[in-house]
């Protein structure tokens, strides 16, 4: 503010934490306490530019004509056809990942650490509860192949240099929790605008919106293929929700309710005039029930004729005089 010439009026600074990157925002007035105009001319171009460069050197900030160096520090995925079969390339692979993601990912149980690191082919296991290694709460890495199998060797957590044992991440987890906190209402909002501007209401077209948002939705189902958990990694804030941490109404059960479920590969709406077979007549099994007033708006219960019978009468007396008058 001094640099551009503001320094002496008064001015309000507040950062915003609603959008992928915290930012910043500063307020003040152009009239001096004298009530003269400050010059507003050209002020971005001549002084906000220079000022940006000055304080971009004095603080070390990355500059804006060096943006494109950025992608040489954002982590790419595992190429699992280079891993080998062999210890020191499984290592070395796992290594790469780990730095970049125990580091920069907010997360707070070992689920959600996964939730993460699968994306990149590469998981954290326990091993069986009956296991050795998990009664003497050991841990292992491992990579993942396109299916999602193991492959290679799984390295103990205690043989990388870095350490990311149990107990270090156990640590982590409970560091990590008021770090997020802040970004919760980044995806749930994702989530409410998805549902609310989506027609379809499906739970793949839920997923597919919010992965426009940098928002992966990983959901989790038993042999039967029913789906008992959703997990989503925001990977524009570095951060890990289980679904019920962000509210009842984010949880696996709330969002399939809120959704459409697919039937045969086909979006069934049940409407309340309608009588399928083998479905209720109640169209909230196959509506959402979000209960916010847009929605209610919206809902096919609410789009009678509501037009009060007085307006009607009126309305039919104008017509009738019109036709007399013809």
């Amino acid at each position: 503010m001094q640099k551009i010439g503001f320094g002496e009026q008064p001015w309000l600074l507040y950062r915003h934490d609603d959008s992928g990157h915290p930012h910043v925002h500063m307020v003040t007035t152009c009239i001096r306490e004298s009530g003269k105009r400050i010059e507003l001319h050209n002020l971005g171009k001549v002084q906000s530019e220079k000022a940006r460069k000055e304080i971009e050197i004095a603080y070390g900030l990355l500059k804006p004509e060096e943006s494109g160096n950025r992608q040489k520090y954002e982590l790419s995925p595992v190429n699992v056809q280079k891993v080998q079969y062999g210890k020191s390339a499984t290592k070395r692979a796992i290594t790469t990942v780990l730095n970049k993601v125990l580091k920069e990912y907010k997360y707070t149980s070992l689920p959600e650490l996964n939730a993460v690191l699968q994306q990149y082919n590469v998981m954290a296991d326990r091993g069986n509860i009956t296991s050795r290694i998990y009664r003497n709460n050991g841990l292992t890495y491992k990579i993942l192949d396109v299916e999602g199998k193991s492959v290679g060797v799984p390295i103990k957590a205690s043989d990388f240099y870095n350490k990311p044992t149990l107990k270090f991440l156990e640590e982590k987890f409970v560091a990590n929790d008021p770090l997020r906190q802040t970004y919760k209402s980044r995806v749930k909002n994702a989530i409410d605008w998805a549902l609310l501007k989506n027609e379809k209401h499906t739970l793949q077209s839920l997923i597919q919106a919010l992965n426009k948002e940098g928002i992966i939705t990983i959901t989790r189902q038993n042999e039967n293929g029913l789906i008992y958990g959703i997990t989503y990694v925001d990977h524009q804030t570095k951060c890990v929700f289980n679904g019920s941490d962000l509210g009842k109404q984010y949880s696996a059960n709330a969002i399939q309710e809120r959704c459409i479920i697919k039937v045969s590969g086909q979006a069934k709406i049940s409407l309340p005039s309608e009588k399928q077979p083998g479905q209720l007549q109640d169209s909230k099994e196959f509506m959402p029930t979000n209960n916010s007033l847009m929605e209610a708006l919206l809902d096919q219960e609410n789009t009678g004729d509501a037009l009060p019978f007085e307006l009607k009468r009126n309305r039919k007396k104008k017509k009738k005089r019109i036709s007399n008058n013809q």
